[in-house]
């Protein structure tokens, strides 16, 4: 085990490094799906592992929205990474803020100090994508804990302050909520927004009627959920429908401001307007001066690993490779989870001697997506479902990514970062 704390110094560091046999050190840059199944993989490896990530807790993402919605707490969908990895005695945590990588000496800069590395795994995620427009301050996404806990103010305090103003305009105002995206993220958030509104804060107040709230949701393209097929879109659309939600597709969205959004040529007045419209990657194709797609991933190997740097590896929303069509892998949890498996197996072998293996091949499970509290659609194993045994499989998959989470004392234990 490499001792390495935010509080020793390098020469500390440096000096328990000489200590352990010279074991070759990989060390793993992100804490999400990619990043923990690497790290896993790696577990029995004969090598020093060291997972670094700006926060001490992995966190549930596919289960955000249910936190900026009030369905659940925080606490229900992060971990502490140390106790996630434990039991793995050759794998230290470091909670610090990677700012740039030294490819040629193989180093990894780190909150102002060098951690030398013989194997790095680059799984640093990705961030909201707003096509070059400064729109973040009226439009947060969804990718941390405080993004979900923001939003949720946010969205409470919307009908708090349509309980006591006077004016009905502002009131109309505060009571839209405009959801800009319509994948997965866009359709699971209108939803649990329409769930709050009409159910769980229907009779909660005197002045206003949340059941009036108005959410639209805005899709580019001429169908919401586009990668699921044609009949799981249109029973999503209908059952948002049925719930109240507005849903526009075929919309540009123009501009985003304190008032609202204009949107093909017309205006939403809203106090409340929610980005869920694609990502970027995180900057660590920089880090690597390496060839970017249009969304910043880089174009790894077959193998994942950074062209000209068979040691460094790059796996989920960071990196950009296709599956055997032609098609860009998404940036969903299993893709992630596969590729940091198969990454934590490679090193593995390497270390033991053994041959590189073949290229990475993600295998599709399906998609799912819910819509409200009884229904969902699921594209699984080539099979479509839809309404509530959708929503059972949806429920299912999810309690098994989280079974393993430890959760004592959780709450004290995670650090929120901004």
């Amino acid at each position: 085990m490499v001792l390495i704390s935010i509080h020793c110094s390098d020469q500390r560091a440096q000096s328990s490094e000489t200590n352990k046999d010279n074991l070759p050190h990989i060390i793993i840059v992100g804490a999400g799906f990619g990043g923990l199944s690497a790290a896993k993989a790696l577990g029995k490896c004969r090598a020093r592992v060291t997972v670094i990530d700006r926060r001490n807790y992995h966190l549930f993402q596919p289960l955000l929205y249910q936190v900026a919605t009030a369905g659940l707490s925080e606490s229900d969908i992060a971990a502490p990474i140390r106790g996630i990895l434990r039991d793995q005695a050759n794998t230290t945590v470091l909670m610090g803020m990677v700012t740039g990588v030294d490819t040629e000496r193989r180093r990894v800069h780190v909150d102002g100090r060098v951690i030398s590395y013989d194997f790095l795994v680059l799984a640093t995620g990705a961030r909201h994508a707003y096509s070059d427009n400064d729109w973040e301050v009226f439009a947060p996404g969804l990718k941390k804990v405080e993004d979900a806990t923001n939003m949720r103010a946010k969205i409470l305090m919307a009908f708090e302050r349509a309980e006591v103003t006077t004016d009905d305009n502002e009131r109309r105002r505060l009571l839209t909520f405009v959801v800009v995206g319509g994948g997965p993220t866009g359709v699971e958030l209108a939803g649990a927004m329409a769930e709050l509104a009409k159910r769980a804060l229907a009779r909660d107040f005197r002045n206003i009627d949340p059941c009036q709230a108005r959410i639209v949701l805005l899709q580019r393209g001429p169908r919401i959920l586009p990668g699921f097929s044609e009949t799981l879109s249109t029973f999503a659309r209908t059952s948002l429908e049925k719930l109240g939600v507005e849903v526009q597709t075929g919309i540009n969205v123009d501009q985003v401001d304190q008032d609202g959004a204009i949107v093909s040529g017309h205006s939403i007045e809203a106090r409340t307007v929610i980005w869920a419209a694609g990502v970027m990657a995180s900057p660590a194709g920089r880090w690597l001066a390496a060839e970017r797609d249009a969304q910043g991933r880089v174009l790894v190997e077959p193998d994942l690993s950074a062209p000209e740097y068979p040691e460094v590896f790059v796996i989920g929303d960071t990196a950009g490779i296709n599956n055997e069509n032609g098609r860009r892998l998404p940036g969903i949890a299993p893709v992630a989870n596969q590729q940091g498996h198969y990454v934590g197996k490679l090193i593995r072998g390497l270390i033991e001697g053994r041959a590189r293996p073949g290229p990475f091949r993600y295998r599709h499970y399906g998609n799912m997506a819910t819509i409200g509290r009884s229904a969902a659609v699921a594209d699984f194993c080539g099979l479509h479902f839809k309404g509530l045994p959708a929503w059972i499989l949806w429920g299912i998959a999810h309690i098994y990514f989280l079974i393993g989470l430890p959760r004592r004392g959780m709450g004290d234990r995670l650090l929120p970062t901004g």
